[in-house]
């Protein structure tokens, strides 16, 4: 019966998710193009808003929890699992402070209104996992941005994401080259649990009543062995997950 109501649901859910990206593209490409960097951060982050709202049709609800005070003058390394695309908003939305930036693939770059337009303009790195070079050399290029900028690097060092909410192994190279390019930045762990669960009968219908929760834990200093530090975070995001 859930998946039967899903059917319509999704669809409606789908019409207002298309409207926001479209009434947001241009609001974006005015916002950089007149007023600069910190006008096209807000609408961002407001676009992504709009979008946390539009899954309320599905009835879905989130949980962000941030107990830690994370400086805002200081590149943040955000280190989390990932289960989909619904990942995203919330930590763009919640953690907007920081100015998070990602580290996306490469056919997210065009054909998206809104999306691809931030994320070739708004700091974020596309790149191609079929190019190794390419994809460690735009790795550098984000943590030499953050480091400079004193912005944060979202990175999904699972590589694809988990389509059962199951964690896979930590895939270290991008990761490493984030510390390498910011050694001044803190490391922020991140664990994510039910978002795959929006897309748990595929692409079309959606999941409902689903319930996203974030639990941001507690940062970790750039301090000794590379692969000692990735570890860590690496146990500290896995323990938040409760795959069900």
């Amino acid at each position: 019966m859930q998946k039967l109501l899903a059917y319509p649901l999704t669809g409606i859910y789908f019409i207002f998710f298309g409207i926001t990206l479209v009434i947001f593209h241009p609001i974006q490409w005015i916002c950089l193009k007149l007023f600069g960097y910190q006008a096209h951060h807000k609408s961002v982050a407001i676009l992504n808003l709009c979008i946390i709202r539009c899954t309320h049709v599905l009835g879905t609800r989130y949980s962000f929890k941030n107990p830690h005070k994370l400086p805002k003058g200081r590149p943040l390394i955000i280190v989390s699992n990932h289960q989909s695309m619904y990942d995203i908003p919330p930590i763009i939305w919640y953690m907007r402070d920081h100015h998070p930036k990602f580290v996306s693939k490469i056919e997210l770059g065009k054909g998206i209104p809104s999306v691809s337009f931030n994320l070739r303009h708004g700091g974020s790195v596309l790149i191609n996992r079929k190019d190794s070079k390419q994809a460690i050399t735009q790795i550098a290029r984000l943590g030499n941005y953050i480091e400079e900028n004193k912005r944060s690097a979202v990175i999904f060092p699972e590589g694809t994401r988990s389509r059962n909410g199951h964690p896979k192994k930590f895939q270290p190279t991008g990761l490493k080259m984030l510390i390498k390019k910011s050694p001044s930045a803190l490391l922020v762990p991140l664990s994510i649990n039910n978002s795959w669960k929006i897309l748990r009968y595929g692409s079309f219908p959606y999941g409902l009543g689903c319930h996203l929760k974030f639990q941001v834990h507690e940062p970790i200093e750039i301090r000794g062995e590379v692969d000692d530090l990735i570890q860590q975070a690496e146990a500290v995001v896995t323990q938040g997950i409760t795959a069900k």
